[in-house]
């Protein structure tokens, strides 16, 4: 069984929840579920790249179909940012808040126990805060996003059967390490290839490139010159993924050559999978880290329901599937 499809289904049925709700409403043109609803809301990274465009999407759609105002945030993956948008957000004083986990529990803990004194629901995104979840999930504080080890594991399974990779072949996973929370899909992955007996090392990404992966492209050709036997490279991170197929060109390797498996579906990852530069990719389907979380505003606040954890990632995409899934990227919805 797909180990995504229990959250699969818990998709579908916050979906048909949602709809329940709100038949009844539509029904007698009643006011919208979400009238008069404020929602602040952390999109990640900036407006219109392609690891924050779909977000940015499912977002304004849900807000549009409960009638929630909504106020997005970018913060170019800073978590220092985050946490200053977050203050902002605070001293609006808006129904509701959802906040990317990329600062961490300690950083966010004190922040969202003031948001909820002012009574305030706080809901997470993308990385999760385990232990602030713990605390307020009976308020309102859920997870829309990738159960992020397990989504490295899976990405390095797919890596491995897909790419027909082998014991004692190398392999690079270039991660943020060092962050966290947040690195445990980068770990999760390296834990996947050293449970298929490839030998793997780390390399941690830096926080410029983090906020400018562009800058992962003479890093990763100067790596895979120094390593000549290098058969695998896998990442967690949106943006690098989308350049890992320039690295490769600009290293003198063909599609293939080496197997790389990466995370969301950026413009150029789509390319780098249909030219086989990309073998695999996680998708966290990040249209549905914008529309629930919304979701989960509306339901808080008007029924008192407590924080729901589901996981949006369904599985990983390979040069085959991405092909009927243009249409829907494009659209903004993959």
């Amino acid at each position: 069984m797909n180990k995504m499809r229990p959250a699969l289904l818990a998709t579908v049925a916050l979906a048909s929840l949602a709809l329940a709700a709100t038949a009844p409403a539509m029904a007698q043109t009643a006011p919208k579920l979400g009238a008069g609803l404020t929602m602040y809301f952390q999109m990640g990274g900036n407006p219109g790249d392609g690891a924050t465009l779909p977000r940015e999407i499912g977002a304004k759609a849900a807000a549009d179909m409960y009638g929630v105002k909504l106020v997005q945030q970018f913060s170019g993956w800073a978590p220092e940012k985050m946490i200053a948008q977050f203050r902002q957000a605070m001293a609006a004083s808006p129904d509701c808040i959802e906040i990317m986990g990329h600062p961490g529990n300690a950083a966010f803990m004190p922040l969202v126990e003031q948001a909820e004194k002012q009574g305030i629901i706080v809901t997470a995104g993308n990385v999760p805060l385990p232990d602030i979840e713990d605390k307020y999930r009976q308020n309102g504080f859920g997870y829309a996003g990738t159960y992020l080890f397990a989504g490295g594991e899976e990405t390095a399974d797919a890596m491995v059967a897909q790419g027909h990779l082998k014991p004692g072949d190398e392999a690079l996973v270039y991660g943020l390490f060092s962050e966290g929370v947040r690195g445990e899909s980068a770990r999760g992955m390296v834990a996947g290839l050293k449970k298929a007996g490839l030998k793997v090392d780390e390399l941690t990404i830096s926080t410029e490139v983090d906020a400018d992966s562009a800058l992962a492209v003479p890093i990763l050709v100067a790596y895979i010159e120094r390593h000549p036997n290098l058969k695998a490279i896998g990442t967690q991170h949106g943006l690098v993924t989308s350049f890992i197929p320039q690295a490769l060109k600009e290293a003198g390797k063909k599609p293939g050559e080496i197997t790389v498996g990466g995370i969301d579906l950026a413009p150029s990852t789509v390319s780098g999978l249909a030219s086989g530069y990309i073998t695999v990719t996680l998708n966290q389907q990040l249209y549905l880290q914008g529309f629930l979380p919304v979701i989960q505003c509306v339901m808080s606040k008007r029924y008192y329901m407590p924080g729901l954890n589901i996981n949006t990632a369904a599985g990983t995409v390979n040069g085959a599937l991405v092909k009927k899934l243009v249409p829907l990227i494009k659209s903004g919805v993959e």
